[in-house]
């Protein structure tokens, strides 16, 4: 395997493609730099399929402060637990990558980028993603790519739409938009801005996509430049969870069952009559056909019931609960609900709940950052927590998921610039 590197310009940045010199026992492994900043990000794919019926893929940001030169915090001087930021850039790769498999996929998939330079002036999330879509190619793993992920932003003064800003254009944006997909379409979008139109948040979504085209298109020359030294690269083959005629057919015939359960307004109600409709539907088959099938069973019920909640909003226009397309629940909103505290107020939306606590604190109380980033700390955290009470279940209760920290992240960023 010879080292195979590619430099090329986008919109005013520098980038690079390399491939052939790191982690060569991974399937598939590519160093992506924009500017100095520099990622390597690998794919492993398990030998054996799984006997799963979910997709297992992880994905994981290693964020190193070596990349900017400094030493963690704390008495272990090594890193802990993932950073906030790691955890959101290891979202921002899963998030487009995760659909782009073919249905049935059960070997268990881990993609790790790992930050190795951070220039303190070129972000390193978005490139990971070109650098997880290269690495699936290279790896002859089969999925709908090349991918690529931008970041627009808009300089204030101008007008003009930037992609993939430094952290200095950042400062002088109204507009933080994530966009993730291929050439043809967008997988992925995430947002933060300063109250701008939605005509302008078109246009920027309409120069995303020709952006990610772009980098799509960087990708495929350097598969050129690779199978030129390397040879062809060989798509392997990983078997897939094939259909059981009969376990569909068996579970179909219950359509009309499962439409008229998901049609109940209450939720807890709703999803007790789905779950006993699965239970009855399964009971229907013998102990012997559970342990033949115990795989195509749960996942035939689970696309029974997806089937039937998809023909519902998008035939018929109506909702799993009943509700019109335009139609919203109601709305109740209490403030002062708590006494003492600076702040609160409960938010209720049909059955849904929010109670909202705030506190105000000293400047010396604003949170100090250990990041490879080029900032110190913030004043504004704005922390999102999802017992499994909220939904009637039980479960662990500890430090905060990955889900968590993301819905966090995208209240903050919405009430940053109010």
């Amino acid at each position: 395997m010879t080292l195979v590197s590619k430099t090329f310009e986008l919109y005013g940045k520098t980038y690079t493609l390399e491939s052939g010199e790191l982690a060569k026992q991974a399937t598939g492994a590519t160093l992506v730099k924009q500017g100095d900043t520099t990622a390597l990000v690998t794919v492993v794919v398990s030998k054996e399929r799984k006997n799963y019926d979910f997709f297992p893929l992880t994905v994981d940001f290693n964020e190193k402060l070596y990349a900017a030169g400094r030493i963690p915090g704390g008495y272990l001087k090594r890193e802990g637990r993932p950073t906030e930021k790691a955890t959101l850039t290891a979202r921002m790769i899963d998030r487009p990558i995760r659909p782009s498999f073919p249905d049935g996929f059960r070997n268990e998939v881990q993609i790790v980028a790992t930050s190795l330079v951070a220039d303190q002036v070129n972000p390193i999330d978005v490139i990971c993603t070109m650098g997880a879509s290269l690495s699936l190619t290279l790896g002859g793993v089969p999925f709908e790519g090349p991918l690529a992920c931008v970041r627009i932003g808009r300089n204030k003064e101008t007008g003009e739409f930037i992609v993939n800003p430094t952290y200095e254009e950042r400062e002088n944006s109204d507009l933080d938009l994530e966009l993730a997909g291929t050439r043809d379409f967008i997988s992925m979008v995430e947002a933060g801005a300063e109250e701008v139109t939605e005509d302008d948040m078109l246009a920027a979504m309409e120069f995303g996509q020709e952006a990610i085209g772009a980098f799509c298109d960087a990708q495929l020359e350097f598969v050129e430049e690779w199978e030129r030294v390397n040879g062809p690269i060989v798509p392997k083959e990983y078997p897939l969870d094939e259909p059981v005629p009969e376990v569909q057919e068996r579970i179909f015939t219950h359509y009309d069952e499962m439409y008229a359960a998901l049609a109940d307004a209450d939720k807890q109600s709703r999803i007790a009559k789905v779950e006993a409709l699965k239970d009855a539907i399964k009971a229907e088959f013998t102990e012997e056909e559970q342990l033949l099938w115990e795989r195509e069973i749960p996942v035939n019920l689970k696309a029974l019931e997806k089937k039937a909640m998809r023909t519902m909003v998008v035939e018929t226009g109506e909702r799993v609960d009943g509700r019109a397309a335009n139609e919203i629940r109601p709305i109740m909103v209490k403030g002062s609900y708590l006494p003492l505290v600076h702040g609160s107020g409960l938010f209720q939306r049909g059955q849904t709940q929010v109670l909202s606590v705030l506190s105000l604190g000293m400047l010396n109380e604003a949170q100090r950052l250990d990041t490879i980033e080029p900032v110190d700390g913030k004043r504004y955290m704005h922390q999102y927590n999802f017992p499994p009470f909220c939904t009637g279940e039980t479960g662990r209760i500890g430090s905060p998921k990955r889900r968590e920290i993301g819905h966090g992240n995208l209240a903050e960023r919405a009430l940053l610039p109010v």
